[in-house]
């Protein structure tokens, strides 16, 4: 009795005072419009990510000799990909390479989106803006030069500010009618780029002359003025602490039902987004990688271990006829890490016996995977994937480290011991409640 008052009431608090607070966090206008921008660039993550493995093949030619068939295919994929390294590297050079664009373009979209405004105008102001701090344009001779090195990972938080002031600063001109207007019978696709005339000025002296004077005083900047600020966060942002935490937070909010990576994602999707970004150009420089949390790390080291190991657990003792026919069903989605059949189905929301492991197995996973990583067992995330795949390949490609796969397996036998136990319990006392009913309803028809 103890333990379900105290269940109700954390419940109770939840549900009345975080819940909604958490809501309000999500749905805020700047953040949403970052989250939902920083969305957008998941193709191209994945296709620079593609095109830079293939350009870049795993073979060490000084250990790797033609002694079997899978070495003469890394060989010959390595002597192709010098070959055509040009052509194989122009995806990821469009893509990670001027990365920031597609940041600049997708925040500022979203957010001139959210405040009804003529969205693809505006979002193009601010591109203007954040090229003339990034990489104002340089002439050689009669050629007009931008260096794309300004566009990479080192001015996404630059882009990020950019984006959201620009349309804050012309949100604000035109609600005070501070706009060269057209008459009404111009239809509103040919007054738009009109109405982002003068907010365009105003934005190019605006932050042209911010940048010049930091230029005069500190001697950098605004973009690495900006990035100067956002590096420690993002170090101290991506410790083992802070992520550990930020998963958990996620977890406590599935189990009440809600988006639990939409809640975090405020928070983490910029900082393992440009994680993500700088790992690959280390990785296409040749260089060691920095980042140890970035890309779907957390996940694929985590939730997706737990969810598999909650949906193994079924397909192994579930004799409960709502667990074994999920578990029958379900598998397949899983296996591509689909979680919502056993989020709803199960159900994971609001279930302890669910909720009380996971949480013991993400406490467990999350250090394994990282000291695993910082002790050089296994390679940091150097691959931009579709999260769908199967999680330990995903472990392994992203990677491009086989021991990423020693350590999912790993996380998963110790997850399954934790978890095995709680949904058999589980799963008798569904057996129980189903028994409970069937003896209701043979007395309800005994009785009429």
């Amino acid at each position: 009795m103890k333990n379900n008052k105290f269940f109700e009431g954390f419940e109770n608090f939840m549900t009345a005072k975080i819940v909604p607070v958490a809501n309000k966090i999500s749905n805020q206008r700047h953040l949403a419009a970052l989250r939902d921008g920083l969305t957008n660039l998941v193709p191209f993550t994945v296709i620079g990510g593609i095109a830079l493995m293939l350009a870049n093949p795993p073979v060490n030619n000084q250990l790797v000799k033609p002694t079997n068939w899978f070495n003469d295919f890394l060989l010959m994929w390595m002597s192709w990909a010098k070959t055509n390294y040009n052509l194989l590297t122009i995806p990821f050079n469009l893509s990670i390479g001027i990365i920031s664009v597609y940041v600049v373009l997708g925040v500022s979209y979203r957010l001139a989106q959210s405040y009804k405004m003529a969205a693809l105008p505006n979002a193009l102001v601010a591109l203007m803006t954040f090229f003339a701090i990034a990489t104002p344009p340089a002439t050689l001779g009669k050629k007009l030069i931008i260096d794309t090195a300004g566009l990479g990972s080192n001015t996404m938080f630059a882009a990020i500010i950019v984006a959201l002031l620009v349309i804050e600063v012309n949100r604000f001109l035109i609600t005070h009618n501070m706009t060269i207007k057209m008459p009404n019978s111009v239809p509103p696709a040919v007054a738009a780029p009109f109405q982002v005339l003068l907010p365009l000025l105003v934005n190019l002296i605006l932050f042209l002359g911010i940048n010049g004077a930091l230029e005069a005083t500190l001697h950098t900047g605004l973009a690495n003025a900006i990035f100067a600020i956002f590096q420690p966060l993002m170090k101290a942002g991506s410790s083992l602490l802070s992520m550990t935490i930020l998963v958990e937070i996620a977890l406590i909010f599935w189990f009440f039902g809600i988006h639990g990576d939409n809640m975090i994602s405020a928070v983490t999707t910029p900082i393992w987004t440009a994680a993500l970004v700088q790992n690959l150009q280390e990785y296409s420089n040749h260089e060691p990688l920095t980042n140890i949390y970035a890309g779907n790390f957390t996940f694929i080291f985590g939730e997706a271990i737990v969810y598999f190991c909650i949906m193994v657990s079924m397909l192994l003792f579930a004799k409960s006829p709502q667990l074994k026919s999920l578990s029958h069903f379900a598998w397949p989605a899983t296996l591509f890490n689909i979680n919502e059949p056993q989020v709803f189905g199960v159900p994971t929301v609001m279930n302890l016996f669910t909720f009380i492991p996971s949480f013991i197995c993400l406490l467990i996973d999350m250090p394994i995977a990282y000291y695993a990583t910082v002790w050089g067992f296994m390679g940091k995330t150097a691959m931009s994937i579709p999260w769908t795949l199967p999680a330990p390949l995903y472990a392994i490609i992203s990677t491009l480290d086989w021991h990423a796969g020693i350590v999912w397996l790993v996380e998963f036998i110790i997850d399954l011991i934790i978890i095995a136990p709680f949904m058999i319990a589980y799963d008798r006392n569904l057996l129980k409640q189903n028994a409970e009913e069937t003896k209701k309803e043979s007395t309800v028809n005994t009785a009429e």
